[in-house]
C-alpha cells in the first residue's frame, strides 16, 4: 500500500490513547480543494488520511498526533473524539455539491488503509464511526451511500444486524435512552435518530422511531452485552 505525505501543519498532541476511528466525506467539490483546505494553517482542520477516488492515499498527520477533523463531537463517553481518534477523509462532493456512490477502487484502499489502522491500534469494531456518528448534530458523512458492510465483512465495523426482527416495543423515551447506552449524543433527539438510521437502516432515513428502528437498537445492544458488538 503506497501512501503519498502530505503533511498538513495542523495538529497538536494527543490527550488520550488511540480507540476509535472516524470516517467522513470532504464535501467540497473536489479533491484537490480539500487537500488545499485541510493542508492550509488558516483553515484550522485536518485528518490523518485523505483517500482520493481513484484509491490514492495521503498522509496529512502522523497517527501519533491529534489530528482537527472530528469538532465537537462524542462517543461512548468520549467527548475529545479528536484526541482518542484516527480520522480519514474520503473524496466525496457529499450531500450540497453532489453525493455519489463511492468508486471501487476508492473503497477498497479504504479497507486496506483501515485494515491496517485496526492492526496497529486494535481498534473495537463498535468504535469505527461516521461523523455523522459522532456529530449527528451538525454533520452527515459519510453518508447513507457509504459501504459499512464491506468495513463489517473484513470485522473492522458493525453492520445492521441480519436478525433484527425483534421489536422491544420501548416508549420514544426509552429508544432515546438505548440510544444513549449504545453511544450517542442525544441532546439532538432527531438528529441522533437521523444519525443512527443513517448508519443502520440508510434505505429510510426519517427520524421516525419505529419498530424497525427499535428492532435493529435492540439486536446491536444485545450483540454488544455478549460481547459481539465489540
Amino acid at each position: 500500500m503506497t501512501i503519498v505525505d502530505t503533511p498538513s501543519p495542523n495538529f497538536n498532541d494527543r490527550r488520550l490513547p488511540v480507540s476509535m476511528l472516524v470516517m467522513h466525506y470532504t464535501g467540497m467539490v473536489d479533491g484537490a480543494s480539500a487537500i488545499r483546505r485541510l493542508t492550509s494553517p488558516d483553515a484550522g482542520v485536518s485528518a490523518h488520511y485523505v483517500v482520493n477516488e481513484d484509491g490514492t492515499i495521503l498522509q496529512l498527520v502522523d497517527e501519533g498526533k491529534r489530528a482537527w477533523h472530528a469538532g465537537a463531537s462524542y462517543w461512548r463517553g468520549i467527548t475529545d473524539v479528536n484526541s482518542a481518534s484516527i480520522g480519514i477523509e474520503i473524496v466525496n462532493p457529499g450531500h450540497e455539491f453532489g453525493y455519489h456512490p463511492f468508486p471501487d477502487d476508492q473503497i477498497a484502499a479504504v479497507l486496506r488503509l483501515s485494515h491496517e489502522i485496526h492492526k496497529r491500534h486494535d481498534i473495537p469494531r463498535a468504535n469505527v464511526v461516521g461523523h455523522s456518528d459522532v456529530a449527528p448534530a451538525r454533520k452527515q458523512d459519510p453518508g447513507e451511500l457509504f459501504p459499512w458492510d464491506k468495513l463489517a465483512r473484513l470485522n473492522l465495523a458493525l453492520t445492521r444486524p441480519d436478525d433484527a426482527t425483534n421489536d422491544p416495543q420501548w416508549t420514544d423515551s426509552a429508544f432515546l435512552i438505548a440510544l444513549e447506552r449504545f453511544g450517542y449524543d442525544i441532546e439532538d433527539k432527531l438528529a441522533a435518530v437521523v444519525a443512527f438510521q443513517r448508519r443502520f437502516r440508510p434505505e429510510l432515513i426519517d427520524g421516525m422511531i419505529d419498530g424497525q428502528s427499535r428492532a435493529i437498537l435492540f439486536r446491536l445492544l444485545l450483540d454488544r452485552e455478549q460481547g459481539d458488538a465489540r
